[in-house]
């Protein structure tokens, strides 16, 4: 059997597909009454629960309390502060402590300082660093180094005197994106 869903009359709109019954209307005071009813329901249970929480029922202990008993203690109060025992200070006061200082010769290196930023196999990358740090206002040199697998060219800024004056150059050229720059002894 074969229905012709396409050509067939559509349905009306209402329940059960009944043309012209109106929707059965729905009475808005009795939502009204229902919400009320719930309301005040809670409203009640409320106030019947609001003073069992004050009440507590004292326990009846099965001892009888003689005049020789120690007093009741008070539930509420707080135990007595511990003691806090601390050993470390007197260990403390005692320790004696070894400290091998270096001689000032040696904590601080003199001399003057360079700055190297790279080292190269082509002169022509050489050559393009020094470009780039010859726009931030510097002066660098490429040295020329022979090593045992070939030359290298060194790009290399100096000699400063103090070693801060090669950070506060370093930071120039950090600020640029160049983080490859070292600080040595001049040599």
């Amino acid at each position: 059997m074969s229905r012709d869903y396409a050509n067939r009359a559509p349905r009306g709109k209402g329940r059960g597909g009944r043309k012209g019954a109106p929707a059965p209307r729905r009475k808005p005071w009795v939502a009204l009454i229902a919400v009320l009813v719930l309301v005040l329901g809670f409203g009640y249970f409320l106030w019947t629960i609001k003073g069992s929480a004050d009440k507590e029922e004292p326990r009846v202990e099965a001892k009888a309390e003689t005049k020789s008993s120690k007093p009741k203690k008070d539930p509420n109060a707080l135990p007595p502060k511990p003691q806090e025992e601390w050993t470390y200070l007197q260990e403390l006061e005692n320790k004696q402590v070894e400290v091998d200082v270096p001689k000032q010769d040696t904590l601080r290196a003199t001399g003057p300082y360079q700055m190297q930023c790279g080292s190269f196999r082509e002169e022509a990358q050489a050559e393009k660093m020094k470009a780039v740090i010859a726009f931030q206002g510097m002066e660098a040199q490429i040295r020329k180094a022979q090593g045992s697998n070939g030359a290298w060219y060194k790009v290399v800024l100096g000699p400063y005197e103090r070693k801060r004056d090669a950070e506060r150059a370093r930071h120039k050229l950090q600020a640029i994106g160049m983080n490859t720059c070292q600080i040595w002894l001049w040599q």
